[in-house]
C-alpha cells in the first residue's frame, strides 16, 4: 500500500465518504457512488438497437451512423444526481467513471468497432475557465481509457459564448447553439468515423450544431454517445 492509500483509509474511518445518490456511507473501494446505486442505473442498452428513440429524435436532421445513450435521464433520478455532481460540484472522477462504465458496455460491439476518434462537445473558453474542466471531455477520457480510442479535444471548438440551454424550448435551444461551433483543422476528421460525446441529449440541438462543421470534412462519418437521454 502507498502512503497516500494508507492516509485515505485512515481518514475514511473517521470521515467516511457518502454516496452522492443515496447518502449511505461508502466502502473504501467505492468512489462517489455506492455499488447498490450503480446497479440501479437505468441503462438503455440502446447501442444494440438500431432505430432507437435517440436515433428517431435525430432522424433527418443530419447524416449520422448510430446514436447511443448510457442511461435514461429523469428528474431526481440517479443519473441526474450524478450529472449534477460532476457539472456543478467538481466531482470530475464521477464523469470519468461513468465514461468507463459506458465504454465497458459497448466494448466489442458493432457500435464502437469502426470508431476512429472520440470527440467531446466543447465548452467555450469562458465557461471552461469558470468550471475548470469540460465534463464531456472527462466522459470521453473515461471511454478512451477502456476502448483505447484517441480523444480529439482541440479541433472542434465552441467559438461563440452562449447562454445555458437549461429551461429553453426546442426552438430556443436551436437558436441558442446555431453557428457557434467550428473546426480548427478540417483535415483532422477527414476519412474518419468520429464519436461525438456529450453528457445528456434532450432536443439534440447541441449535437446537431456540432455536426454542421464536422460534416464539412471529406468522407467523415459521425456517431453519437451520451450518458443520458431525456425524452
Amino acid at each position: 500500500m502507498t502512503p497516500h492509500s494508507i492516509l485515505h483509509d485512515f481518514l475514511h474511518l473517521f470521515f467516511p465518504d457518502c454516496c452522492c445518490v443515496c447518502g449511505n456511507k461508502l466502502n473504501v473501494s467505492e468512489n462517489g457512488i455506492c455499488l447498490e446505486c450503480l446497479y440501479k442505473l437505468p441503462k438503455t442498452n440502446n447501442f444494440k438497437i438500431p432505430g432507437n428513440k435517440a436515433e428517431e429524435l435525430m432522424a433527418g436532421r443530419f447524416p449520422f451512423q448510430r446514436i447511443a445513450s448510457f442511461c435514461v435521464y429523469t428528474k431526481d433520478g440517479i443519473l441526474q444526481k450524478l450529472v449534477h455532481q460532476f457539472k456543478y460540484n467538481n466531482r470530475k472522477e464521477i464523469a470519468i467513471m461513468l465514461g468507463r462504465l459506458f465504454a465497458n458496455d459497448i466494448l466489442g460491439s458493432e457500435f464502437i468497432s469502426s470508431i476512429d476518434l472520440i470527440v467531446p462537445v466543447p465548452l467555450h473558453p469562458k465557461r471552461l475557465k469558470i468550471r475548470g474542466y469540460n465534463q464531456s471531455e472527462l466522459i470521453a477520457r473515461g471511454m478512451s481509457e477502456v476502448t483505447e480510442i484517441s480523444v480529439s479535444s482541440s479541433n472542434l471548438i465552441r467559438s461563440i459564448y452562449n447562454p445555458t440551454q437549461t429551461k429553453r424550448s426546442r426552438t430556443q435551444r436551436w437558436e441558442n447553439v446555431k453557428d457557434i461551433f467550428e473546426l480548427r483543422d478540417i483535415n483532422e476528421f477527414a476519412n474518419k468515423h468520429v464519436l461525438l460525446v456529450d453528457d445528456v441529449i434532450t432536443t439534440g440541438s447541441t449535437i446537431e450544431a456540432c455536426s454542421i462543421p464536422i460534416l464539412k470534412c471529406n468522407n467523415v462519418k459521425i456517431s453519437i454517445a451520451t450518458l443520458g437521454e431525456v425524452f
